[in-house]
């Protein structure tokens, strides 16, 4: 959901199908089948050309990203186990009883540090938070997932049928990963749809989580409370119809950067570039940065469908959750921060009304010059928010309790 929020470009979209159209390269050549090869390669580039992925590939183009961090870290594939065909552990509804295994990144940290468990949103995956491992881990024993069907994690057949059964694939695989490291009183850090996952895992399992940090969480308000005028007045259209359709559908922006082929890696690479350079609300991203970054995302967007196709079951036409948070705030049993860039797409407002309904410590955050990856458009404030929304677990601790200069509360 976060990865393809910002719109792309007419500019780019008209370029990309006047390439189509345009000859390509070939030899010199007076002979009419090599003409006629010119034309039909320039309308359908060679298979040589073609960009492959897998799963080693994203770890591949994870390694290149990460080598822009200075803390040393550990790669593991966590194994989740297996289960046969018919198991009632429902994330293993598939063909398939092989094992599962969640990639996880740890980072090196000072000892009797308070761990932080990061969570990363739909169509992203743990790299893209690269550029706040280093700080956090100065402070924390920093732990990063790809969530089960998402980035270098296994990818087995999606096929669940409902909203029920589909928050179990990721609340239940993120417990069983939490057995298999042995981990309990842990800080939970969620973005996006990631934020909607450790919401939804610490409301279920509270006992683990001793902090719960949501970063632009998806799925706060329920459409019937926002009553958003410009979605209302795109569904009266024959346009909206056909997007409510595809979004009825399943069809994933990742399926269009496959269906793309060898063209996939540009559209990706146009977008990166526009979101975290031109389009930045911050500190934009260095062409090394950028580079690495658009490599890393097009190969997680690109490897097999399945995590992905959560989409229409958690959320309806428009990223409205069909099971919304603030339906369970009254039942929270974890303190939470919610932490918002100031142009953050997610209303902050549904954690305001969140907040009327908990029971526990609740404060909401907003950080300037952020937009909804606030974590990449300004990573100083990101991470003195945190830093203060853990104050009572770091070391050393603040000196006061005031909120850090720049940062504002709602």
């Amino acid at each position: 959901m976060n990865l393809f929020r910002s719109r792309v470009s007419t500019s780019v979209v008209s370029r990309m199908a006047g390439e189509l159209g345009s000859s390509a390269s070939v030899p010199t050549t007076t002979s009419s089948s090599s003409s006629s090869w010119a034309k039909t390669r320039s309308l359908w580039p060679s298979i040589l050309r073609w960009i492959p992925t897998s799963v080693d590939h994203i770890i591949a183009a994870e390694k290149r990203l990460l080598s822009l961090v200075k803390t040393s870290y550990v790669v593991e594939q966590v194994n989740i186990g297996s289960g046969p065909p018919g198991s009632k552990v429902r994330w293993f509804r598939s063909t398939s009883d092989e094992p599962r295994f969640i990639n996880t990144v740890t980072f090196q940290s000072k000892e009797d540090s308070p761990t932080l468990v990061m969570v990363h949103g739909y169509g992203a995956s743990q790299g893209f938070f690269f550029r706040n491992f280093d700080a956090l881990a100065s402070r924390f024993k920093v732990i990063a997932i790809d969530q089960l069907g998402w980035g270098g994690s296994s990818r087995p057949d999606f096929t669940c049928k409902s909203t029920e059964e589909t928050e179990a694939w990721f609340i239940d695989s993120f417990e069983e990963w939490r057995k298999a490291k042995n981990l309990s009183g842990f800080i939970l850090l969620g973005h996006s749809f990631g934020g909607y996952v450790a919401a939804k895992y610490a409301l279920k399992h509270p006992e683990h989580v001793q902090h719960l940090i949501l970063v632009g969480p998806a799925g706060v308000s329920s459409e019937s409370e926002s009553k958003p005028e410009r979605l209302t007045k795109l569904r009266a259209t024959w346009t909206g119809a056909v997007f409510n359709h595809l979004w009825e559908s399943n069809f994933t922006p990742q399926k269009v950067v496959r269906g793309l082929g060898p063209w996939g890696p540009d559209l990706v690479n146009r977008y990166t570039t526009a979101r975290f350079g031109a389009y930045s609300t911050g500190e934009v991203l260095n062409e090394e940065e950028s580079k690495l970054l658009s490599d890393y995302v097009y190969h997680t967007l690109a490897a097999k469908a399945s995590g992905e196709l959560c989409l229409k079951y958690i959320f309806s036409f428009g990223a409205f959750a069909r099971m919304p948070l603030v339906q369970s705030a009254s039942e929270w049993k974890v303190p939470t921060t919610f932490i918002y860039g100031f142009e953050d797409w997610m209303n902050y407002q549904g954690a305001q009304e969140a907040r009327q309904h908990m029971k526990v410590p609740c404060e909401i955050i907003r950080v300037p010059q952020g937009g909804h990856f606030v974590f990449i458009d300004n990573p100083t404030g990101f991470h003195s928010a945190v830093f203060y929304a853990c104050r009572r677990y770091i070391s050393p601790k603040p000196e006061n309790e005031r909120l850090p200069e720049g940062l504002t509360f709602a």
